[in-house]
Protein backbone atom coordinates (compact mmCIF):
# COMPACT_ATOMS: atom_id res chain seq x y z
CA UNK A 1 0.00 0.00 0.00
CA UNK A 2 1.37 3.40 -0.73
CA UNK A 3 2.48 5.54 2.33
CA UNK A 4 -0.40 7.47 3.86
CA UNK A 5 -0.21 11.65 4.83
CA UNK A 6 -3.20 13.56 6.31
CA UNK A 7 -2.95 16.80 6.53
CA UNK A 8 -3.54 17.79 10.46
CA UNK A 9 -1.57 21.48 10.40
CA UNK A 10 -4.48 23.80 11.90
CA UNK A 11 -4.46 26.20 13.70
CA UNK A 12 -2.08 29.47 14.69
CA UNK A 13 -3.35 32.91 13.07
CA UNK A 14 -2.03 34.65 9.86
CA UNK A 15 0.51 37.14 9.71
CA UNK A 16 -1.14 41.15 9.32
CA UNK A 17 0.30 41.65 6.35
CA UNK A 18 -2.17 38.52 4.40
CA UNK A 19 -4.27 39.48 2.03
CA UNK A 20 -7.90 39.44 2.98
CA UNK A 21 -8.91 37.36 -0.35
CA UNK A 22 -10.06 33.81 -0.15
CA UNK A 23 -11.89 31.21 -1.79
CA UNK A 24 -13.88 30.69 1.37
CA UNK A 25 -17.72 30.64 0.50
CA UNK A 26 -21.08 29.80 1.68
CA UNK A 27 -24.18 28.73 -0.20
CA UNK A 28 -27.37 27.02 -0.41
CA UNK A 29 -25.89 24.49 -1.83
CA UNK A 30 -22.31 23.93 -0.72
CA UNK A 31 -20.04 25.51 1.47
CA UNK A 32 -16.23 25.60 1.01
CA UNK A 33 -13.94 26.34 4.56
CA UNK A 34 -10.85 26.63 3.50
CA UNK A 35 -7.66 25.35 5.76
CA UNK A 36 -6.33 29.67 6.19
CA UNK A 37 -10.19 29.88 7.77
CA UNK A 38 -9.15 27.06 10.53
CA UNK A 39 -7.01 28.96 12.66
CA UNK A 40 -6.74 29.43 17.03
CA UNK A 41 -9.69 32.57 16.77
CA UNK A 42 -11.97 30.07 15.64
CA UNK A 43 -11.97 27.54 17.98
CA UNK A 44 -14.41 25.74 20.83
CA UNK A 45 -13.92 24.35 23.99
CA UNK A 46 -16.26 21.85 24.90
CA UNK A 47 -18.33 20.79 28.09
CA UNK A 48 -16.40 17.87 30.24
CA UNK A 49 -13.25 18.39 27.81
CA UNK A 50 -9.65 18.78 29.24
CA UNK A 51 -6.91 20.16 27.59
CA UNK A 52 -9.41 20.23 23.78
CA UNK A 53 -10.15 22.40 21.67
CA UNK A 54 -12.07 22.05 18.43
CA UNK A 55 -12.70 23.00 14.97
CA UNK A 56 -16.57 22.77 14.12
CA UNK A 57 -16.89 22.66 10.61
CA UNK A 58 -20.48 21.46 10.69
CA UNK A 59 -23.46 21.52 11.95
CA UNK A 60 -27.11 20.97 11.46
CA UNK A 61 -29.08 24.06 10.85
CA UNK A 62 -31.16 26.19 8.32
CA UNK A 63 -29.80 26.29 4.70
CA UNK A 64 -26.59 23.97 6.37
CA UNK A 65 -25.49 20.54 7.32
CA UNK A 66 -28.81 18.74 7.87
CA UNK A 67 -27.68 14.91 9.45
CA UNK A 68 -24.51 15.61 11.20
CA UNK A 69 -22.12 17.56 12.37
CA UNK A 70 -17.98 17.58 12.37
CA UNK A 71 -15.35 18.42 14.25
CA UNK A 72 -11.69 18.58 14.25
CA UNK A 73 -10.49 17.73 17.50
CA UNK A 74 -7.08 18.71 19.27
CA UNK A 75 -6.26 16.94 22.39
CA UNK A 76 -3.16 17.75 24.82
CA UNK A 77 -0.78 15.32 26.64
CA UNK A 78 -3.36 14.37 29.45
CA UNK A 79 -6.29 15.38 28.18
CA UNK A 80 -10.02 13.76 27.13
CA UNK A 81 -13.23 13.56 28.16
CA UNK A 82 -15.05 10.71 30.58
CA UNK A 83 -18.59 12.27 29.47
CA UNK A 84 -17.46 12.98 25.82
CA UNK A 85 -21.09 12.86 24.21
CA UNK A 86 -23.92 14.59 25.61
CA UNK A 87 -26.63 13.08 23.24
CA UNK A 88 -27.89 9.90 23.92
CA UNK A 89 -28.69 9.71 20.30
CA UNK A 90 -25.67 10.11 18.89
CA UNK A 91 -23.25 7.77 16.90
CA UNK A 92 -19.74 8.80 16.33
CA UNK A 93 -17.23 8.18 13.71
CA UNK A 94 -13.51 8.90 14.33
CA UNK A 95 -10.61 9.60 11.90
CA UNK A 96 -7.47 9.71 13.90
CA UNK A 97 -5.08 12.44 11.51
CA UNK A 98 -1.74 12.96 14.00
CA UNK A 99 -1.10 11.26 17.37
CA UNK A 100 -2.24 9.32 19.22
CA UNK A 101 -5.08 8.17 21.89
CA UNK A 102 -6.92 5.46 24.14
CA UNK A 103 -11.13 5.60 23.69
CA UNK A 104 -12.64 2.74 26.07
CA UNK A 105 -15.72 1.62 25.10
CA UNK A 106 -17.51 -0.27 27.59
CA UNK A 107 -14.40 -1.06 29.98
CA UNK A 108 -12.44 -1.99 27.26
CA UNK A 109 -9.31 0.18 26.39
CA UNK A 110 -8.60 0.36 22.05
CA UNK A 111 -5.32 2.41 21.00
CA UNK A 112 -5.72 4.89 18.40
CA UNK A 113 -2.88 6.02 16.29
CA UNK A 114 -2.57 8.09 13.16
CA UNK A 115 -4.77 6.64 10.20
CA UNK A 116 -7.23 4.81 12.92
CA UNK A 117 -10.76 4.75 12.52
CA UNK A 118 -13.40 4.26 14.93
CA UNK A 119 -17.51 3.73 15.35
CA UNK A 120 -18.97 4.47 18.60
CA UNK A 121 -22.91 3.63 18.44
CA UNK A 122 -25.37 5.73 19.77
CA UNK A 123 -26.13 5.66 23.53
CA UNK A 124 -22.67 3.36 23.97
CA UNK A 125 -20.95 3.94 27.19
CA UNK A 126 -17.10 5.92 26.30
CA UNK A 127 -14.25 8.11 26.87
CA UNK A 128 -11.41 9.27 25.34
CA UNK A 129 -7.84 9.86 26.60
CA UNK A 130 -4.49 11.30 25.55
CA UNK A 131 -2.27 9.53 27.55
CA UNK A 132 1.14 10.19 25.23
CA UNK A 133 3.84 13.09 24.88
CA UNK A 134 2.22 14.99 21.86
CA UNK A 135 -0.69 16.31 21.24
CA UNK A 136 -3.65 14.23 18.84
CA UNK A 137 -5.91 15.75 16.42
CA UNK A 138 -9.12 13.46 14.91
CA UNK A 139 -12.41 13.86 12.93
CA UNK A 140 -15.21 13.04 15.16
CA UNK A 141 -18.57 13.15 12.75
CA UNK A 142 -21.79 12.94 15.15
CA UNK A 143 -24.94 12.12 13.76
CA UNK A 144 -28.30 10.95 15.41
CA UNK A 145 -28.89 7.33 14.80
CA UNK A 146 -32.22 6.59 12.48
CA UNK A 147 -32.91 3.39 14.37
CA UNK A 148 -34.98 1.20 12.25
CA UNK A 149 -37.88 -1.21 13.91
CA UNK A 150 -36.99 -4.93 13.23
CA UNK A 151 -33.32 -3.96 12.03
CA UNK A 152 -30.46 -4.83 14.40
CA UNK A 153 -28.12 -2.02 15.85
CA UNK A 154 -24.87 -1.48 14.70
CA UNK A 155 -21.93 -3.02 17.12
CA UNK A 156 -19.11 -0.83 17.27
CA UNK A 157 -15.78 -0.72 14.66
CA UNK A 158 -12.05 -0.32 15.51
CA UNK A 159 -9.60 -0.36 12.78
CA UNK A 160 -6.86 1.12 10.43
CA UNK A 161 -6.61 2.29 7.02
CA UNK A 162 -3.81 -0.48 6.66
CA UNK A 163 -6.31 -2.68 7.35
CA UNK A 164 -9.12 -1.72 5.09
CA UNK A 165 -8.66 -2.69 1.17
CA UNK A 166 -9.28 0.41 -1.56
CA UNK A 167 -12.31 -0.36 -3.39
CA UNK A 168 -11.43 0.74 -7.38
CA UNK A 169 -14.54 2.17 -9.21
CA UNK A 170 -15.60 -0.12 -12.00
CA UNK A 171 -13.34 0.84 -15.42
CA UNK A 172 -10.87 3.14 -13.98
CA UNK A 173 -7.95 1.00 -13.63
CA UNK A 174 -7.66 2.30 -10.02
CA UNK A 175 -7.11 5.71 -10.89
CA UNK A 176 -10.59 5.96 -8.66
CA UNK A 177 -11.28 3.85 -5.51
CA UNK A 178 -12.57 4.28 -1.97
CA UNK A 179 -11.07 2.79 1.37
CA UNK A 180 -14.67 1.66 2.84
CA UNK A 181 -14.26 1.39 7.13
CA UNK A 182 -17.78 0.36 7.40
CA UNK A 183 -19.54 -2.69 4.76
CA UNK A 184 -21.56 -1.00 2.66
CA UNK A 185 -23.78 -3.37 2.19
CA UNK A 186 -24.38 -3.81 5.86
CA UNK A 187 -27.77 -1.59 6.26
CA UNK A 188 -27.73 -1.55 10.01
CA UNK A 189 -25.34 1.47 9.86
CA UNK A 190 -27.25 5.07 8.54
CA UNK A 191 -23.55 6.49 7.77
CA UNK A 192 -20.18 6.38 6.07
CA UNK A 193 -17.19 7.50 7.27
CA UNK A 194 -14.85 6.84 3.90
CA UNK A 195 -11.32 8.04 2.42
CA UNK A 196 -11.71 8.91 -1.39
CA UNK A 197 -8.56 8.62 -2.93
CA UNK A 198 -7.75 9.73 -6.71
CA UNK A 199 -4.58 9.37 -8.54
CA UNK A 200 -3.33 12.04 -10.71
CA UNK A 201 -5.42 12.86 -13.76
CA UNK A 202 -7.93 11.19 -12.44
CA UNK A 203 -11.66 12.82 -12.34
CA UNK A 204 -15.23 11.78 -11.54
CA UNK A 205 -16.09 12.04 -14.84
CA UNK A 206 -19.75 13.15 -14.33
CA UNK A 207 -22.36 15.68 -12.59
CA UNK A 208 -23.00 13.18 -9.62
CA UNK A 209 -26.28 13.96 -8.01
CA UNK A 210 -28.05 12.21 -5.50
CA UNK A 211 -29.39 12.21 -2.07
CA UNK A 212 -27.01 11.79 -0.06
CA UNK A 213 -25.54 14.80 1.92
CA UNK A 214 -21.38 14.85 1.48
CA UNK A 215 -18.91 16.36 4.06
CA UNK A 216 -15.32 16.48 2.47
CA UNK A 217 -12.62 17.27 4.30
CA UNK A 218 -9.19 17.26 1.97
CA UNK A 219 -6.67 15.15 3.65
CA UNK A 220 -3.68 14.99 0.91
CA UNK A 221 -3.13 16.58 -2.59
CA UNK A 222 -5.10 18.94 -4.36
CA UNK A 223 -7.86 19.08 -7.22
CA UNK A 224 -10.26 21.15 -9.12
CA UNK A 225 -13.73 20.50 -7.71
CA UNK A 226 -17.07 21.32 -9.36
CA UNK A 227 -19.62 22.00 -6.78
CA UNK A 228 -22.98 23.38 -8.56
CA UNK A 229 -22.39 25.57 -11.10
CA UNK A 230 -18.78 26.34 -9.86
CA UNK A 231 -15.36 24.95 -10.13
CA UNK A 232 -13.18 25.41 -7.22
CA UNK A 233 -9.74 24.82 -6.31
CA UNK A 234 -8.94 22.61 -3.24
CA UNK A 235 -6.16 21.58 -1.44
CA UNK A 236 -5.36 19.71 2.10
CA UNK A 237 -7.10 20.92 4.70
CA UNK A 238 -9.90 22.16 3.25
CA UNK A 239 -13.42 21.11 3.59
CA UNK A 240 -16.44 20.79 1.66
CA UNK A 241 -19.98 20.66 2.40
CA UNK A 242 -22.42 19.29 -0.26
CA UNK A 243 -26.42 19.37 0.51
CA UNK A 244 -28.09 16.35 -1.10
CA UNK A 245 -28.65 16.90 -4.58
CA UNK A 246 -26.03 19.23 -5.17
CA UNK A 247 -24.17 18.45 -8.79
CA UNK A 248 -20.37 17.59 -8.17
CA UNK A 249 -17.40 16.46 -10.26
CA UNK A 250 -13.69 16.23 -9.82
CA UNK A 251 -10.35 16.58 -11.77
CA UNK A 252 -7.01 15.27 -9.60
CA UNK A 253 -4.39 17.32 -11.75
CA UNK A 254 -1.65 16.54 -9.66
CA UNK A 255 1.31 16.32 -9.00
CA UNK A 256 0.30 13.90 -6.33
CA UNK A 257 -2.83 11.69 -5.03
CA UNK A 258 -6.00 13.82 -3.77
CA UNK A 259 -7.14 12.37 -1.02
CA UNK A 260 -10.26 13.22 1.13
CA UNK A 261 -12.42 11.71 3.70
CA UNK A 262 -15.87 11.77 2.91
CA UNK A 263 -19.13 11.91 5.31
CA UNK A 264 -22.21 10.38 4.24
CA UNK A 265 -25.85 9.30 5.39
CA UNK A 266 -27.12 6.03 3.77
CA UNK A 267 -29.09 3.38 3.92
CA UNK A 268 -32.17 5.10 5.07
CA UNK A 269 -35.87 5.65 3.95
CA UNK A 270 -35.99 9.67 3.45
CA UNK A 271 -38.26 11.35 5.88
CA UNK A 272 -41.38 12.29 5.02
CA UNK A 273 -42.80 16.26 6.44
Amino acid sequence: MTSSSYFSAVGGLPPQTQTLSSKAVFTTAYAVIPKTVMSDIVTSVLPHWEKTRVWILARPMTGFAETFSQYIVEVEPGGGSMRPEPDARAQAAIFVVSGGMTITLDGEKRALKTGSFAYLPAGSAWTISNDGAEAVRFHWVRKVFKVVEGLELPPAIFTHEDDCEMSAMPDTEGRWATTRFIDPSDVRYDMHLNIVTFEPGATIPFMETHVMEHGLYVLEGKAVYRLNSDWVEVEAGDFMWLRAYCPQACYAGGPGRFRYLLYKDVNRHADLW
